[in-house]
């Protein structure tokens, strides 16, 4: 079995502090649209945010 790999570069891991942010953003999404999607975007936030290290 033979694969291609590409060679373009990897993007490194995001640092907890990023991770952070970037999960507020669906927090505040939930905040602003009362609609099921604003509703989702907040559960898919807590989720994430259990999954990050608590400092």
């Amino acid at each position: 079995m033979t694969g291609d790999y590409r060679n373009a570069p990897r993007l490194p891991l995001l640092t907890a502090e990023e991770a952070r942010q970037a999960v507020r953003h669906p927090f505040l999404l939930e905040q602003l649209d009362l609609s099921p999607r604003g509703a989702a975007a907040g559960q898919l936030a807590s989720e994430l945010a259990r999954r990050l290290p608590a400092d």
